[in-house]
Protein backbone atom coordinates (compact mmCIF):
# COMPACT_ATOMS: atom_id res chain seq x y z
CA UNK A 1 0.00 0.00 0.00
CA UNK A 2 1.58 3.46 -1.21
CA UNK A 3 1.38 5.89 2.00
CA UNK A 4 -0.40 8.89 1.04
CA UNK A 5 1.27 12.45 0.76
CA UNK A 6 -0.91 15.77 1.93
CA UNK A 7 0.21 18.70 -0.03
CA UNK A 8 -1.07 22.56 -0.63
CA UNK A 9 -4.51 21.81 -1.58
CA UNK A 10 -5.29 19.02 0.94
CA UNK A 11 -4.37 21.81 3.98
CA UNK A 12 -6.70 24.46 4.81
CA UNK A 13 -4.86 28.03 5.89
CA UNK A 14 -8.25 29.00 7.54
CA UNK A 15 -7.76 26.74 10.19
CA UNK A 16 -5.16 28.92 11.92
CA UNK A 17 -6.63 31.97 10.62
CA UNK A 18 -7.11 34.36 13.39
CA UNK A 19 -5.30 32.52 15.98
CA UNK A 20 -2.03 33.33 18.21
CA UNK A 21 1.04 30.84 17.32
CA UNK A 22 3.85 30.42 20.01
CA UNK A 23 7.29 29.57 19.11
CA UNK A 24 9.16 28.49 21.67
CA UNK A 25 12.88 28.61 21.14
CA UNK A 26 14.15 30.67 18.26
CA UNK A 27 17.46 28.31 17.12
CA UNK A 28 17.81 26.38 13.57
CA UNK A 29 14.20 24.71 13.59
CA UNK A 30 12.31 27.85 15.46
CA UNK A 31 13.95 30.61 13.46
CA UNK A 32 12.46 28.73 10.28
CA UNK A 33 8.92 27.94 11.74
CA UNK A 34 8.66 31.87 12.67
CA UNK A 35 9.81 33.59 10.13
CA UNK A 36 8.01 31.25 7.35
CA UNK A 37 4.86 31.52 9.19
CA UNK A 38 4.79 35.05 9.34
CA UNK A 39 5.48 35.06 5.76
CA UNK A 40 2.33 32.85 5.83
CA UNK A 41 0.32 35.72 7.62
CA UNK A 42 0.33 34.24 10.51
CA UNK A 43 0.01 36.21 14.23
CA UNK A 44 3.58 34.93 15.37
CA UNK A 45 5.27 35.28 18.56
CA UNK A 46 8.50 34.30 19.28
CA UNK A 47 9.66 33.09 22.78
CA UNK A 48 13.44 32.91 23.89
CA UNK A 49 15.55 32.67 26.74
CA UNK A 50 19.28 33.50 25.10
CA UNK A 51 19.13 37.52 24.64
CA UNK A 52 21.28 37.13 21.51
CA UNK A 53 18.74 34.80 19.61
CA UNK A 54 15.93 36.86 21.22
CA UNK A 55 17.37 39.68 19.65
CA UNK A 56 17.76 38.26 15.92
CA UNK A 57 13.90 37.44 16.25
CA UNK A 58 13.43 41.03 17.03
CA UNK A 59 15.76 42.25 14.13
CA UNK A 60 13.50 40.04 11.79
CA UNK A 61 10.83 42.05 12.81
CA UNK A 62 8.90 39.21 14.87
CA UNK A 63 6.88 39.86 18.17
CA UNK A 64 8.78 38.65 20.88
CA UNK A 65 7.29 38.18 24.61
CA UNK A 66 7.75 35.91 28.12
CA UNK A 67 6.79 32.71 27.99
CA UNK A 68 4.16 33.11 30.60
CA UNK A 69 2.22 35.71 28.91
CA UNK A 70 2.60 34.51 25.71
CA UNK A 71 1.46 30.91 26.54
CA UNK A 72 -1.66 32.38 28.22
CA UNK A 73 -2.73 34.35 25.19
CA UNK A 74 -1.91 31.25 22.58
CA UNK A 75 -3.76 29.00 20.20
CA UNK A 76 -0.92 27.35 19.43
CA UNK A 77 2.27 26.68 21.30
CA UNK A 78 5.32 24.99 19.38
CA UNK A 79 8.38 23.99 21.38
CA UNK A 80 11.36 24.05 19.39
CA UNK A 81 14.23 23.63 22.49
CA UNK A 82 16.24 21.42 22.68
CA UNK A 83 14.57 17.33 23.49
CA UNK A 84 16.76 17.43 26.41
CA UNK A 85 15.36 21.05 28.03
CA UNK A 86 11.19 20.72 26.98
CA UNK A 87 10.86 18.97 30.18
CA UNK A 88 12.09 21.18 32.26
CA UNK A 89 10.33 23.92 30.30
CA UNK A 90 7.07 22.72 29.80
CA UNK A 91 6.21 21.97 33.54
CA UNK A 92 7.94 25.35 34.53
CA UNK A 93 6.92 27.98 32.30
CA UNK A 94 4.50 26.00 29.61
CA UNK A 95 2.04 24.13 31.57
CA UNK A 96 1.20 26.47 34.38
CA UNK A 97 -0.03 28.84 31.98
CA UNK A 98 -2.07 26.81 29.75
CA UNK A 99 -5.98 26.31 29.05
CA UNK A 100 -8.62 24.28 27.31
CA UNK A 101 -8.73 24.16 23.33
CA UNK A 102 -4.45 24.98 23.09
CA UNK A 103 -2.80 22.91 20.06
CA UNK A 104 0.52 21.98 21.64
CA UNK A 105 3.12 21.16 19.01
CA UNK A 106 6.18 19.39 18.44
CA UNK A 107 8.93 18.92 15.77
CA UNK A 108 9.95 15.89 17.04
CA UNK A 109 8.11 13.01 19.03
CA UNK A 110 10.84 12.10 21.52
CA UNK A 111 9.40 13.76 25.13
CA UNK A 112 5.79 12.66 24.02
CA UNK A 113 6.72 9.10 22.75
CA UNK A 114 8.92 8.37 26.20
CA UNK A 115 6.07 10.01 28.72
CA UNK A 116 8.30 12.81 29.08
CA UNK A 117 5.53 15.40 28.86
CA UNK A 118 1.76 14.49 29.55
CA UNK A 119 -0.34 17.17 28.38
CA UNK A 120 -3.48 17.91 30.61
CA UNK A 121 -7.08 17.92 29.90
CA UNK A 122 -8.60 19.62 26.50
CA UNK A 123 -5.10 20.00 25.11
CA UNK A 124 -4.45 19.34 21.50
CA UNK A 125 -1.18 17.47 20.80
CA UNK A 126 0.19 17.61 17.03
CA UNK A 127 3.11 17.09 14.96
CA UNK A 128 4.96 18.85 12.03
CA UNK A 129 8.68 17.53 11.83
CA UNK A 130 10.52 18.85 8.75
CA UNK A 131 13.16 16.62 6.98
CA UNK A 132 15.95 18.47 7.06
CA UNK A 133 17.80 21.37 8.63
CA UNK A 134 16.12 24.61 9.86
CA UNK A 135 18.47 26.67 7.52
CA UNK A 136 16.95 24.52 4.83
CA UNK A 137 13.46 25.19 6.04
CA UNK A 138 13.57 28.75 5.51
CA UNK A 139 15.93 29.17 2.56
CA UNK A 140 13.91 26.79 0.59
CA UNK A 141 10.75 28.11 1.43
CA UNK A 142 11.86 31.81 0.04
CA UNK A 143 12.92 30.11 -3.12
CA UNK A 144 9.37 29.27 -3.26
CA UNK A 145 9.62 25.67 -2.49
CA UNK A 146 9.30 23.32 0.76
CA UNK A 147 11.46 20.39 2.69
CA UNK A 148 9.38 17.30 3.13
CA UNK A 149 7.66 16.84 6.63
CA UNK A 150 6.03 14.44 8.70
CA UNK A 151 2.76 15.41 10.62
CA UNK A 152 0.83 13.45 13.39
CA UNK A 153 -1.77 14.15 15.71
CA UNK A 154 -1.64 12.21 19.37
CA UNK A 155 -4.36 13.97 20.71
CA UNK A 156 -7.88 15.76 19.44
CA UNK A 157 -9.44 17.36 22.13
CA UNK A 158 -11.27 19.45 20.51
CA UNK A 159 -11.81 18.00 17.23
CA UNK A 160 -9.55 20.41 15.80
CA UNK A 161 -6.52 19.39 16.50
CA UNK A 162 -5.50 17.31 12.67
CA UNK A 163 -6.84 20.96 10.19
CA UNK A 164 -4.32 23.05 12.50
CA UNK A 165 -1.56 20.54 12.25
CA UNK A 166 -2.19 20.83 8.73
CA UNK A 167 -2.97 23.83 8.60
CA UNK A 168 0.99 24.71 10.35
CA UNK A 169 2.47 22.34 8.66
CA UNK A 170 1.32 24.66 5.46
CA UNK A 171 2.39 27.52 7.05
CA UNK A 172 6.02 26.53 7.12
CA UNK A 173 5.91 25.42 3.17
CA UNK A 174 5.81 21.84 3.86
CA UNK A 175 3.17 20.89 1.90
CA UNK A 176 4.51 22.46 -0.97
CA UNK A 177 6.72 19.67 -0.74
CA UNK A 178 4.36 17.04 0.81
CA UNK A 179 3.60 15.49 4.00
CA UNK A 180 3.50 12.18 5.31
CA UNK A 181 0.91 11.18 8.06
CA UNK A 182 2.46 9.09 11.25
CA UNK A 183 2.47 8.53 14.73
CA UNK A 184 4.35 10.34 17.40
CA UNK A 185 5.61 6.63 17.88
CA UNK A 186 6.67 6.13 14.67
CA UNK A 187 8.16 9.17 14.23
CA UNK A 188 10.31 8.90 16.93
CA UNK A 189 11.67 5.58 16.48
CA UNK A 190 12.34 5.70 12.69
CA UNK A 191 13.84 9.01 13.50
CA UNK A 192 16.60 7.73 16.61
CA UNK A 193 17.20 4.90 14.34
CA UNK A 194 18.24 7.16 11.26
CA UNK A 195 20.62 9.29 12.76
CA UNK A 196 22.17 6.48 14.73
CA UNK A 197 22.46 3.82 12.47
CA UNK A 198 22.62 5.54 8.72
CA UNK A 199 23.02 9.38 8.78
CA UNK A 200 25.00 10.10 11.36
CA UNK A 201 26.59 7.05 13.62
CA UNK A 202 26.57 4.99 10.79
CA UNK A 203 28.17 7.31 8.05
CA UNK A 204 30.20 8.75 10.46
CA UNK A 205 31.90 5.36 11.32
CA UNK A 206 31.75 4.29 7.75
CA UNK A 207 34.21 7.26 7.07
CA UNK A 208 36.20 7.13 10.04
CA UNK A 209 37.25 3.52 9.90
CA UNK A 210 37.57 4.09 5.66
CA UNK A 211 40.24 6.71 6.33
CA UNK A 212 42.06 4.67 8.82
CA UNK A 213 42.42 1.80 7.19
CA UNK A 214 43.79 3.62 4.56
CA UNK A 215 46.56 5.74 5.99
CA UNK A 216 47.55 2.58 8.30
CA UNK A 217 48.14 0.76 4.65
CA UNK A 218 50.75 3.66 4.08
CA UNK A 219 48.38 6.21 1.73
CA UNK A 220 48.56 10.09 2.39
CA UNK A 221 45.91 11.07 4.52
CA UNK A 222 44.58 13.81 1.91
CA UNK A 223 44.45 11.40 -0.48
CA UNK A 224 42.36 9.20 1.74
CA UNK A 225 39.97 12.44 2.79
CA UNK A 226 39.29 12.90 -0.44
CA UNK A 227 38.52 8.93 -1.66
CA UNK A 228 36.51 8.62 1.84
CA UNK A 229 34.70 11.97 2.45
CA UNK A 230 34.75 14.66 0.21
CA UNK A 231 33.54 12.56 -3.06
CA UNK A 232 30.63 11.56 -0.40
CA UNK A 233 29.04 14.71 -1.22
CA UNK A 234 28.83 13.87 -5.08
CA UNK A 235 27.70 9.96 -4.28
CA UNK A 236 24.77 11.22 -1.82
CA UNK A 237 23.51 14.14 -4.32
CA UNK A 238 23.13 11.49 -6.74
CA UNK A 239 21.21 9.22 -4.64
CA UNK A 240 19.25 12.45 -3.36
CA UNK A 241 18.09 13.33 -6.67
CA UNK A 242 17.36 9.75 -8.29
CA UNK A 243 17.80 7.23 -5.58
CA UNK A 244 20.60 4.39 -6.05
CA UNK A 245 19.86 4.01 -9.53
CA UNK A 246 20.56 7.08 -10.77
CA UNK A 247 23.86 6.98 -8.45
CA UNK A 248 25.05 3.36 -10.19
CA UNK A 249 24.30 4.90 -13.61
CA UNK A 250 26.07 8.08 -12.75
CA UNK A 251 29.66 6.34 -11.64
CA UNK A 252 31.79 3.83 -13.67
CA UNK A 253 30.52 0.20 -13.86
CA UNK A 254 33.99 -0.49 -11.85
CA UNK A 255 32.41 1.36 -9.51
CA UNK A 256 29.32 -0.33 -9.78
CA UNK A 257 30.52 -3.75 -9.78
CA UNK A 258 32.65 -2.94 -6.53
CA UNK A 259 29.75 -1.81 -4.79
CA UNK A 260 27.78 -5.18 -5.76
CA UNK A 261 30.21 -7.45 -4.85
CA UNK A 262 32.23 -5.41 -1.72
CA UNK A 263 29.71 -3.42 0.22
CA UNK A 264 27.66 -6.37 1.18
CA UNK A 265 31.22 -7.75 3.04
CA UNK A 266 30.86 -4.61 4.89
CA UNK A 267 27.81 -4.27 5.46
CA UNK A 268 27.12 -7.45 6.57
CA UNK A 269 24.53 -9.88 8.34
CA UNK A 270 26.78 -8.87 11.67
CA UNK A 271 26.11 -5.40 10.94
CA UNK A 272 22.42 -6.37 10.14
CA UNK A 273 21.91 -7.93 14.06
CA UNK A 274 23.46 -5.13 15.46
CA UNK A 275 21.06 -2.68 13.63
CA UNK A 276 18.36 -4.63 14.96
CA UNK A 277 19.83 -4.58 18.65
CA UNK A 278 20.06 -0.66 17.77
CA UNK A 279 16.33 -0.66 17.08
CA UNK A 280 15.00 -2.24 19.92
CA UNK A 281 16.99 -0.06 22.24
CA UNK A 282 15.12 2.75 21.16
CA UNK A 283 11.81 0.82 21.03
CA UNK A 284 12.21 -0.02 24.34
CA UNK A 285 13.06 2.91 25.89
CA UNK A 286 16.96 2.05 26.94
CA UNK A 287 18.33 4.84 24.55
CA UNK A 288 16.13 7.57 25.78
CA UNK A 289 17.16 6.22 29.78
CA UNK A 290 20.64 6.47 28.92
CA UNK A 291 20.44 9.96 26.99
CA UNK A 292 17.98 11.02 29.64
CA UNK A 293 20.75 10.31 32.52
CA UNK A 294 23.51 11.36 30.64
CA UNK A 295 22.17 15.17 30.68
CA UNK A 296 21.15 14.71 34.20
CA UNK A 297 24.83 13.69 35.14
CA UNK A 298 26.16 17.16 33.22
CA UNK A 299 27.19 14.97 29.63
CA UNK A 300 30.36 13.58 30.91
CA UNK A 301 30.55 10.54 28.53
CA UNK A 302 28.40 12.63 25.40
CA UNK A 303 31.58 15.53 26.25
CA UNK A 304 34.46 13.20 26.24
CA UNK A 305 33.30 11.43 23.27
CA UNK A 306 32.95 14.62 20.86
CA UNK A 307 36.06 16.25 22.17
CA UNK A 308 37.89 12.79 20.98
CA UNK A 309 36.63 12.72 17.42
CA UNK A 310 36.68 16.77 17.36
CA UNK A 311 40.17 16.06 17.00
CA UNK A 312 40.53 13.20 14.90
CA UNK A 313 43.05 13.10 12.17
CA UNK A 314 40.27 13.34 9.05
CA UNK A 315 39.21 16.24 11.13
CA UNK A 316 42.54 18.27 11.23
CA UNK A 317 43.32 16.85 7.18
CA UNK A 318 39.75 18.00 6.12
CA UNK A 319 39.50 21.50 7.83
CA UNK A 320 43.11 22.14 6.23
CA UNK A 321 42.29 20.87 2.32
CA UNK A 322 38.37 22.93 2.82
CA UNK A 323 40.07 26.23 3.92
CA UNK A 324 41.70 26.39 0.35
CA UNK A 325 38.34 25.37 -1.59
CA UNK A 326 36.25 28.83 -0.87
CA UNK A 327 33.72 27.88 -3.27
CA UNK A 328 32.98 25.20 -0.42
CA UNK A 329 31.39 27.69 1.88
CA UNK A 330 33.29 25.94 4.02
CA UNK A 331 33.37 26.42 8.03
CA UNK A 332 34.91 25.21 11.18
CA UNK A 333 33.54 24.71 14.66
CA UNK A 334 35.29 26.50 17.01
CA UNK A 335 34.66 26.76 20.82
CA UNK A 336 31.04 25.25 20.11
CA UNK A 337 30.21 27.64 17.00
CA UNK A 338 30.67 27.50 13.46
CA UNK A 339 32.43 30.38 11.57
CA UNK A 340 33.61 30.68 8.00
CA UNK A 341 37.03 29.36 7.39
CA UNK A 342 38.27 29.67 3.57
CA UNK A 343 41.08 31.30 2.80
CA UNK A 344 42.61 32.89 -0.08
CA UNK A 345 43.23 30.27 -2.97
CA UNK A 346 46.89 29.89 -3.68
CA UNK A 347 48.15 31.50 -7.09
Amino acid sequence: MTARMYYDADADPSALEGQKIVIVGYGSQGHAHAQNLHDSGYDVTVVEANPKARALADEAGLKTADIAAAVKAADVIMILVPDTLQKMVFETSIEPNMHAGQLLMFAHGFNIRFDRIKPGEGIDVGMVAPKGPGHLVRSVFEQGGGVPALFAVEKDATGTARARTLAYARGIGATRAGVLETTFKEETETDLFGEQVVLCGGVTSLIKNGFETLVEAGYQPELAYFEVMHELKLIVDLMYRGGMNFMRFSVSDTAEYGDYVSGPRIVDARVRDEMRKVLHEIQDGTFAANWIAENEAGQPNFKKMREADRDHQIEQVGARLRKAMPFLNPVEVVAGQPQAAAEKPRS
